[in-house]
């Protein structure tokens, strides 16, 4: 994990970091809690500049002082699978070889 440019954790620290947040193999990153989602992934395109990738960082969150009602585990899955669709569909309309690296649907199951 990198944290202000350079390894913060080591990746023993790194690992269990993502099976409490909701880690799951999607994409560079994924994680997902009760109220957020984020995926972050590589794209070569040739519709963006330079020819090394880009690192594309998108979140979904739930913006509110309270946590939200229901499963946690289930409202992890939904913030992951709503940030994935939408990380695969920018992957597609940018052209990102290999979309990005992200499957065609949601990985769930934390690493």
């Amino acid at each position: 994990m990198e944290l202000c440019g350079g390894n913060a954790i080591s990746a023993e620290a790194d690992k269990a970091l993502k099976v409490i947040t909701g880690g799951v193999p999607m994409g560079e990153q994924a994680l997902a809690a009760p109220d957020a989602g984020v995926v972050r992934f590589a794209c070569r395109s040739e519709k963006l500049p330079g020819s090394a990738p880009a690192h594309i960082r998108l979140g979904v969150e739930r913006w509110s002082p309270e946590m939200p009602e229901g499963d946690p585990e289930k409202l992890k899955d939904a913030y992951a699978t709503v940030a994935h669709s939408f990380a695969l569909a920018m992957a597609k309309e940018l052209g990102c070889e290999n979309d990005g690296g992200l499957e065609a649907r949601a990985v769930l199951d934390p690493v």
